[in-house]
């Protein structure tokens, strides 16, 4: 009826492995690497100055070290509520899901 019960659809750059681990692949502008990036909510996600949850992470491509910055934010419930990057760009999910 209001859609109270309805599931946020899911970020197309971010893939949640479980219920602790998301993935994901950036391309860097540069030389156009993909690097992938595996993280999990006890580890790596922290928290900002608005009481959003962060990932942040700088990137360095392994051949041609390139260099490039990602961040993922997500709400209190661990929805991915957007993903920004600089000198990289993100891989969606549908390109590189087996």
């Amino acid at each position: 009826m209001f859609n109270l019960f309805r599931k946020p659809p899911a970020n197309p750059n971010v893939k949640q492995d479980d219920a602790q681990t998301f993935r994901v692949r950036v391309r860097t502008v540069r030389h156009g690497e993909i690097v992938e990036f595996r993280f999990t909510k006890g580890a790596h996600i922290g928290i900002d100055d608005d009481g959003n949850y962060v990932f942040r992470k700088p990137v360095i491509s392994p051949q041609h070290l390139d260099r490039g910055e990602l961040v993922v934010q997500f709400n209190n419930r661990y929805q991915v509520l957007s993903t920004s990057g600089d000198g990289v760009d993100f891989v969606p999910v549908n390109e590189w899901e087996d």
